[in-house]
């Protein structure tokens, strides 16, 4: 157990408010959504309005420049909807155009990588995003405030700056070499060549504009008007094939959730497209093997969850002819208002700041989900023109009881997406735990790959019955590498909501409704304005 090792020892308290919390891996994202709860606005409000702070707080992992899943849960239809904006190929696209290099490693997303990178980074790697249409196409069937209003919280960060962090300094180096390629993007995360230092001001040029022009004139702003010329004029003359065609036949894939009864529960997922499937194959097997729950987890519990998290990952890649994802960057934020509906909303630019490009006309960091496909041709996968991304590891979750809301939660974390979801669900599903146990309590991680991965604080005699039937690598839940993942959750609890971000996450937080302010960054020489 590494006893020459000392051992971090981390948790989080969480936010309770009877009039509903909001969780994001950005406190000021949380305050964002939260303020619309303050405004008189519901969870899918508070919602938007977080998703497009985190956009500006923390621009490698989201924004309107990519994608996303959303689980809706309506307190009073009594039912859960699942929102798909996932990227989408342009309709120029071949397996030709990326020729494979057998002399580079696997993508991310366990797919052969092209010539020259071209499937990861740079102009190339970008898909038509779906970011702006998910956000408002949410808010117009279930949100109370306008897009105008939900945005402004976004606007005012844009407009001001947000200070860096040694987080974001820590995100910019382990990026930088990437984006040191574009112009645009190395001008703000690389000032004087280097990573933005902490206590500096952080501004993103025309952001602030754009989502101004995006929350005046919503998604058709965005796929056809004035603003996607912009757009697909940047993108052309980087190198893209995507089109104002392409941008303008975008749409949503709106449907109703997949439901799974577990023990008193009911759990909500978006399907195949996500990991929600491999969450409904894991808690299957939880429920076969483990089919009446102790009052705490047994080193046996651990046993049977490291096997079903990698039967369902043997099942997920058989699906889709290809091997696991070794991991990627992406934001998870989950709301609940006092009616009781609930969102888990994954949004994400894939990538550590996605293709590493800005485009200069808007100041939209763009994704480089075309590494979601495989250049070669005649898989599941594969690359085909206006193909849609089909298989993810973003796995938004919401659960009920008795058709009343429970709890809302998803993460981010690439392939440790799901195991950590399955492992804070079953944790409260099958033994009772409250969500502050459940998401301060050490994991393990496994998805069919050579070894199972185990924190150490599970003790000696989970990590004694671990081994005796997988390879175990054992390592500690820490801010880098993040090995277990970022959840981000709410649950009912008596007389309101409680909300809880990842311990490992130093930026994350929650915040029951509060009006919003957005404090002016002070000026400095490594500013950089437009």
């Amino acid at each position: 157990m590494n006893h020459d090792t000392e051992h971090w020892q981390v948790s989080k308290t969480a936010t309770t408010h009877p009039q509903g919390v909001v969780t994001a891996q950005h406190i000021l994202a949380a305050r964002a959504g939260a303020a619309m709860l303050d405004q008189g606005g519901n969870a899918v409000d508070a919602a938007v309005a977080a998703a497009l702070a985190l956009g500006v707080v923390e621009p490698w992992m989201c924004g309107l420049g990519g994608s996303g899943l959303m689980v809706i849960w309506s307190a009073e239809d009594k039912r859960a909807v699942t929102l798909d904006f996932q990227g989408m190929l342009a309709g120029a696209t071949s397996c030709d155009d990326y020729p494979v290099d057998p002399d580079l490693p696997e993508t991310l997303m366990g797919f052969p990588t092209v010539r020259n990178n071209a499937n990861i980074e740079g102009y190339r790697a970008i898909t038509v995003p779906g970011a702006a249409a998910g956000f408002e196409h949410a808010l117009r069937k279930w949100g109370r405030l306008s897009l105008t209003t939900v945005a402004a919280p976004a606007i005012a960060l844009a407009d001001g700056g947000v200070e860096a962090t040694w987080f974001t300094t820590l995100q910019v180096a382990l990026a930088s070499a990437v984006i040191a390629k574009d112009p645009a993007s190395s001008g703000i995360y690389l000032p004087q060549g280097h990573p933005i230092a902490p206590e500096v001001a952080m501004v993103l040029p025309h952001l602030a504009q754009t989502l101004t022009r995006f929350a005046e004139g919503g998604a058709e702003a965005f796929y056809k008007g004035d603003l996607a010329q912009e757009i697909v004029a940047d993108l052309k003359a980087g190198g893209s094939a995507i089109s104002l065609d392409d941008l303008a036949s975008y749409e949503v894939l709106e449907a109703p959730a997949y439901a799974q009864e577990h023990r008193d529960a009911t759990v909500h997922v978006m399907g195949d497209v996500s990991g929600g499937t491999r969450l409904h194959d894991f808690l299957r097997h939880s429920q076969t093997h483990i089919p009446t729950a102790s009052e705490r987890p047994t080193p046996e519990t651990w046993r049977r969850y490291a096997d079903g998290l990698n039967a369902a990952f043997r099942a997920h890649n058989k699906r889709i002819g290809r091997i696991t994802e070794k991991g990627s960057c992406t934001s998870h934020l989950s709301t609940a208002d006092s009616d009781g509906n609930m969102v888990a909303l994954t949004h994400t630019l894939l990538n550590r700041f996605g293709s590493g490009v800005t485009l200069p006309r808007t100041g939209l960091l763009m994704n480089n989900a075309v590494s979601y496909f495989d250049p070669r041709p005649d898989w599941p996968t594969s690359m085909a023109p206006h193909k849609r991304i089909n298989a993810s590891n973003m796995c938004p979750t919401v659960v009920t009881r008795k058709g009343e809301a429970a709890f809302a939660l998803g993460a981010s974390g690439g392939n440790h997406i799901m195991p950590a979801v399955a492992q804070v669900t079953a944790l409260m599903l099958d033994f009772g735990l409250s969500l502050e146990e459940a998401m301060n309590h050490p994991r393990l991680d496994a998805s069919d790959r050579a070894s199972v991965r185990a924190d150490p604080s599970l003790g000696a005699a989970v990590l004694d019955a671990l081994a005796q039937d997988h390879d175990l690598e054992i390592a500690q839940r820490l801010v880098f590498p993040k090995l277990y993942a970022c959840v981000s959750a709410v649950a009912a609890v008596p007389g309101g909501w409680a909300g809880l971000n990842d311990p490992s996450q130093p930026s994350g937080g929650s915040s029951g409704p509060a009006p919003f302010e957005a404090r002016p960054v002070a000026s400095s020489s490594q500013d950089v304005r437009a």
